[in-house]
């Protein structure tokens, strides 16, 4: 195949083909070729390359498509897929544009590689991103567990390390329940949880995660989700007894809604309380909490489960702690 290239002498080949990797230029579906002198190296870029560089063309062999990632970078870089979005771990790495060409060179699924700007922050639950390679957007369609998600990553919350987690409690969920999910989100515990439950009320003060959760409800033909866009804390007197069970998926700040859960939750209901755990006192935080906030209610509680959701930094895990209250 016809390709411009990079012509350097060997000497300097692996060093001019490091910096036109970085730079971006290299057409990494083309075999580089040698000859006495020289190494020819192509580019899919002419504009990327220095100046003071010669370009010439040649004909070049067809890589083999690559199977793993590794095979291309050397490595497994980590990153999540949400639809057909990648989002790599972190932008500190200097190769991220390297890893993400290699990530759409072998996941043919992925048309959009991301980097996280900013961490999860505010009281909308978002962070900015940064589009390192592919199409140049944020919105995605995620599938799991038989349901479909619209979801624009810089303007709602999403995880999609909670799959398992997700499942887990649509599983409890009786026929008969009224689920309150008071953090929602774009809906991925409410409408796998609606599937079985008699109602769901889905919260969120974020009108933007609310819009997209509006829309997945009908996307996914569930007609028991009742959405609602707001602060839980001016809402729970409204819904004072309603909640058979309780989803509380907002670690860090989970301990300061406890009054409102307590409120909206009928006797001997059950809460599902998220929160980050230190390993040497993982579950001690989360159940204290929980105790006390029962205790101003002159409520009972009963440990049900305790479990290590995921990691979550080194030595802390996200956790969940299931709960009967009476």
């Amino acid at each position: 195949m016809i390709s411009p290239c990079v012509k350097v002498i060997k000497s300097s080949g692996e060093s001019v083909r490091k910096m036109l990797i970085e730079l971006g230029a290299v057409d990494r579906t083309l075999k580089i070729k040698a000859d006495e002198r020289f190494l020819y190296i192509p580019v899919q870029n002419q504009e990327l390359v220095p100046s003071t560089m010669e370009i010439t063309t040649g004909d070049f062999k067809k890589m083999k498509k690559p199977r793993t990632l590794e095979e291309i970078l050397g490595f497994a870089p980590a990153f999540d897929v949400i639809g057909d979005i990648a989002i790599l771990d972190t932008e500190a790495s200097r190769n991220a544009e390297e890893i993400a060409r290699a990530i759409l060179a072998v996941h043919k699924n992925v048309r959009t590689v991301l980097s996280a700007v900013t961490p999860v922050t505010g009281e909308f639950r978002v962070r900015k991103f940064r589009v390192i390679a592919g199409e140049s957007r944020t919105n995605t369609t995620y599938k799991e567990h038989g349901c479909r998600y619209l979801v624009d990553l810089q303007r709602a919350y999403f995880n999609p390390r909670l799959s398992t987690e997700r499942a887990r409690i649509a599983e409890q969920i009786r026929h008969d329940e009224t689920a309150i999910d008071m953090f929602a989100g774009v809906g991925s515990f409410s409408i796998l949880i609606a599937k079985r439950a008699k109602q769901v009320i889905a919260i969120d003060i974020n009108p933007d995660a609310i819009k997209f959760l509006r829309e997945n409800v009908h996307l996914n033909s569930v007609t028991n989700v009742e959405a609602i866009q707001g602060d839980v804390r001016d809402v729970a007197a409204c819904l004072k007894g309603r909640a058979d069970r309780i989803i509380m998926n907002l670690p860090h700040s989970a301990h300061e809604y406890l009054n409102e859960a307590l409120i909206m939750l009928k006797h001997g209901g059950t809460i599902h309380y998220y929160d980050i755990g230190h390993e040497d006192e993982l579950f001690d935080g989360a159940i204290e909490a929980i105790r006390n906030a029962a205790a101003l209610h002159r409520r009972n509680i009963e440990i049900l489960n305790r479990k290590k959701v995921k990691s979550y930094a080194p030595r802390q895990y996200y956790i969940c702690v299931d709960v009967r209250v009476s």
